[in-house]
């Protein structure tokens, strides 16, 4: 096939749009607002390890979050956004430089709750060919005992590292945070139930990005946040979003920290204003097509495939 022609076949087409028209569906029963924020941001995401596209002198957004938080500041109450979103060096079977992403908030919610929501929601979109998707809930500590046989509250670093450096037989140069990673995704992911929704939360509190800390029933500092797995691969993440303004910044200054990049100075401002308590998760649209379709590139459900320049 040419370089000019489409990688997605018309059903694939076809199935997004159903895709997109059932959702904009369970959201509209569910009073949830569908909004639409910019692409284009003064400020990049702070995340070390997502790295964001510039666009002359702004950046091309990761995710929605920062904007739709600040329509959360000023009262919107329950949104949603399907979106294209923009990753720098993302591209594989599993991941494309522009992808499509399902973002939403729910007010006064817990991330528990949220977790449900999404179970509905991905059960109902993926129904065509999944007739029955039971749901498994781990803790992150429990996925890596059961998966990697750590103990990750009292295992040191040199452990984690030995343990990651085995697994992606390679020299990285590798925090705990980023050796944890390659255990997840070299080792757990692959492991855990097929044609299961599996729910892991209670991540190590360095991990938190904007999620708020809480202590676990063992009293364990973790974040309050979440991630969906199905068949191995990542669908979503999400948060009890942080709503302390300062907490957020001194969290932007140390994740920018050795970089040239400034943090978002409007969803500092808006978070003073004031964020009510919500959650919020964003899901990856074109992986939940893979598993719909049984394809086996991400490619294959896109319109057209990424050409490098």
């Amino acid at each position: 096939m040419s370089t000019w022609s489409p990688s997605a076949s018309r059903d694939a087409l076809m199935a997004r749009q159903q895709m997109y028209r059932s959702i904009r569906e369970f959201f509209y029963t569910r009073s949830v607002l569908e909004v639409e924020t910019p692409l284009l941001s003064q400020a990049p995401v702070a995340d070390p390890n997502i790295t964001p596209m510039q666009a002359g002198q702004r950046w091309l957004h990761t995710s929605p979050e920062y904007a739709m938080k600040r329509l959360l500041c000023a009262g919107y109450g329950d949104i949603y956004q399907i979106c294209k979103v923009f990753r720098e060096g993302e591209a594989g079977k599993r991941h494309n430089p522009e992808f499509s992403m399902l973002e939403w908030y729910r007010v006064g919610w817990t991330h528990q709750q949220l977790m449900e929501e999404v179970a509905q929601l991905l059960q109902m979109l993926l129904a065509e060919r999944f007739s029955t998707l039971p749901t498994l809930h781990l803790s992150y500590a429990q996925a890596l005992q059961s998966y990697a046989q750590l103990d990750v509250h009292h295992c040191g670093d040199q452990v984690i590292a030995r343990h990651g450096q085995a697994l992606a037989n390679a020299d990285l140069d590798l925090d705990r945070d980023g050796w944890l990673d390659v255990i997840m995704s070299h080792q757990v992911e692959p492991a855990l139930p097929h044609n299961t929704l599996i729910f892991i939360d209670q991540f190590p509190a360095s991990q938190a990005a904007l999620a708020k800390l809480a202590n676990n029933e063992q009293g364990v500092l973790i974040a309050q946040r979440f991630e969906v797995f199905f068949n191995g691969m990542e669908l979503a993440n999400g948060y009890q979003e942080l709503t302390d303004a300062q907490q957020q910044l001194q969290r932007f200054k140390h994740e920018l920290q050795g970089t040239q990049r400034s943090h978002d100075a409007l969803l500092i401002a808006a978070l003073e204003h004031g964020l009510p308590d919500c959650a919020g998760v964003a899901l990856g649209l074109d992986r939940v097509l893979l598993h719909l379709l049984d394809a086996q590139s991400i490619a294959q459900v896109l319109s057209f495939e990424w050409q490098r320049a």
